[in-house]
């Protein structure tokens, strides 16, 4: 299964951006193995519309060409907290399902436009704090890494 990664937002060249590239191509080098592929990240810059529900729009509507028939994942402050094992479990059933691509989505400041929330088929929550988007991403990407570990049958240290 090919996921996307797409993000409202762009990782400027620093540290963040290097930590994401390490864990999105230790994910991409391990994903081939256990059926998961990175097709490539997705960026788009933030809405300049004046009210949040034209901005979530906007995004929305530049993501709906990214998506283009794929699972859709969001990460989104009303979603499901998983564990990293669950998480695993939810890419495994999806690639286990026969379906060939999945879209993880990160939005931007105001969130995702509830047609997108309506269309997901998971809501993940990163916990209930608030978070850059930079980092973020740097936890998806080491989710996505350690996805690739545990579906491997590499120890996991809470089992």
């Amino acid at each position: 299964m090919r996921i996307t990664v797409h993000a409202v937002g762009r990782m400027k060249a620093g540290p963040e951006r290097k930590l994401v590239e390490r864990y999105l191509d230790r994910f991409a080098r391990g994903g081939p193995a256990v059926g998961l592929e990175l097709a490539r990240v997705s960026e788009i810059p933030e809405s300049r519309a004046k009210s949040a529900s034209e901005r979530r729009r906007e995004e929305a509507r530049k993501l709906e060409a990214v998506i283009d028939g794929a699972a859709l994942f969001l990460l989104d402050e009303h979603g499901r907290n998983l564990s990293s094992q669950v998480f695993a479990e939810k890419l495994a059933s999806l690639r286990d399902a026969g379906r060939r691509r999945l879209v993880i989505a990160i939005g931007g400041a105001d969130g995702h436009d509830e047609a997108l929330r309506s269309r997901a088929e998971l809501m993940i929550a990163f916990g209930a704090q608030t978070w850059p988007h930079q980092i973020v991403r740097i936890m998806l990407a080491e989710q996505l890494y350690r996805a690739v570990t545990i579906l491997s049958g590499h120890p996991y240290h809470h089992e």
